[in-house]
């Protein structure tokens, strides 16, 4: 694995890369070999000059002149993003939401395999989705434990995130992506982001046109 810089990388720097990952395979899906900082800062609307800043933190990638070697730096970016490898993810919520994400096979070969579904609900425990069996939330944290899983979605019902969250984090899970719209408290050494589409709505109608 690619080793990782002692300096203080911002946060903001890191979460560019899946950014860079997802355009440098849709270029590989085209059937380029080469790329530079000018083409993917065209696809993403970032600076060249900020690409090349990112990427500098993790090395050097490319040669002035010649670009990059697309399959080289696909690599390279899953070494530093730890996606090199299939990390097992739980999904805590079986309702809609919950089964559209354990349904969803864009995390498939991009580092990422759904194991488990869990739900309170005495109606969802036991029910075949798929290939997944709807689990106790009882028996989350031995499977947690069990089975070493470090990453989990929480797809609940906002007045239950905080308390399922820290069942996670009791557990030993390290990352949560959230998809209750609300913020949930966590410690520091525990990895939290939050998807909440009404929010990412309210951003935008400000710029909207009235009437």
């Amino acid at each position: 694995m690619l080793a990782k810089s002692s300096e203080n990388i911002p946060d903001i720097v890191i979460g560019r890369l899946p950014l860079y990952l997802r355009a440098l395979r849709r270029l590989q899906q085209e059937e380029k070999d080469v790329t530079s900082s000018h083409e993917l800062g065209k696809r993403l609307d970032i600076s060249s000059a900020q690409i090349r800043k990112d990427l500098s933190h993790f090395g050097g990638f490319g040669k002035q002149g010649t670009g990059y070697r697309i399959e080289y730096l696909i690599e390279k970016l899953q070494d530093v993003l730890q996606v090199n490898q299939e990390w097992m993810v739980v999904v805590v919520g079986a309702g809609n939401l919950g089964i559209a994400i354990s349904r969803y096979r864009g995390f498939q070969d991009r580092g990422f395999r759904i194991a488990h579904l869990f739900d309170v609900s005495p109606q969802k425990i036991g029910l075949a989705i798929d290939e997944f069996v709807v689990k106790p939330i009882a028996d989350l944290n031995k499977t947690i434990r069990d089975e070493g899983i470090k990453i989990a979605m929480l797809a609940v019902p906002a007045e239950h995130a905080q308390s399922v969250a820290d069942q996670l984090v009791d557990a030993g899970v390290q990352a949560i992506l959230n998809y209750a719209p609300i913020n949930i408290t966590v410690p520091s050494s525990v990895q939290i982001q939050y998807i909440d589409p009404v929010t990412h709505l309210q951003h935008m109608t400000y710029y909207l046109n009235e009437g």
